[in-house]
């Protein structure tokens, strides 16, 4: 992930418990390890994917093997990051196997969203935009199983999830206020679906 000034490069390694962080060389197209040159996350939570909230202040990292989102506070100037909060991405009931999978914050900033691989479902968080904290909202199921992607559209209206297990696309709407996904009632077949991106058409 690179974050939003184009200055620095992020790294989760699920097998290091780091996050690696890169300095941009744009003219040489190369990269380069900064004063601190990775994050420590907790023994055995399992980093898998990063993104920053659109102030480019915060970031959000999601760990795949404890389940959890972790909130941290960016420095533009040097990359460095400072963590400030952990939250499950589960219900505090649930007591099956889970892996957490992607991560992502709504165009507007108010919302933080991340799968749950087991549970199925979408958790959602309202961001606190002036010190980026986060706090649950609840949990979306996500119409399928095994909701290895998604992706937010640029208005934030509408999320698509992919779901591997169940060979399907879901489309939600997304609640104005309170983030929460909503069955739009679409759907379509793809065979094990693993990534999903939204492109703008010319």
């Amino acid at each position: 992930m690179i974050d939003p000034a184009n200055r620095h490069a992020y790294v989760p390694g699920l097998g290091l418990d780091k996050i690696m962080i890169y300095e941009l060389d744009l003219e040489k197209g190369k990269l380069k390890q900064c004063d601190q040159p990775w994050v420590n996350t907790k023994p055995g939570s399992g980093p898998r994917h990063f993104t920053f909230h659109p102030s480019g202040r915060f970031a959000y990292l999601v760990n795949e093997l404890d389940s959890t989102v972790v909130a941290y506070a960016y420095n533009e100037r040097n990359g460095s990051l400072v963590k400030i909060q952990v939250e499950s991405t589960l219900p505090s009931d649930f007591k099956g196997e889970n892996y957490a999978a992607d991560i992502h914050v709504s165009p507007s900033g108010k919302f933080l969203y991340a799968s749950n691989r087991g549970h199925d479902s979408l958790a959602v968080f309202r961001v606190d935009e002036e010190n980026g904290f986060i706090e649950a909202v609840g949990h979306a199921y996500t119409q399928g199983r095994w909701p290895r992607n998604f992706a937010i559209d640029p208005y934030g209206t509408f999320i698509l999830v992919a779901n591997q297990y169940s060979d399907n696309i879901v489309v939600f709407r997304v609640d104005d206020e309170t983030g929460m996904p909503e069955p739009a009632g679409h759907s379509i077949k793809v065979p094990s679906p693993a990534c999903i991106r939204i492109a703008p058409l010319e």
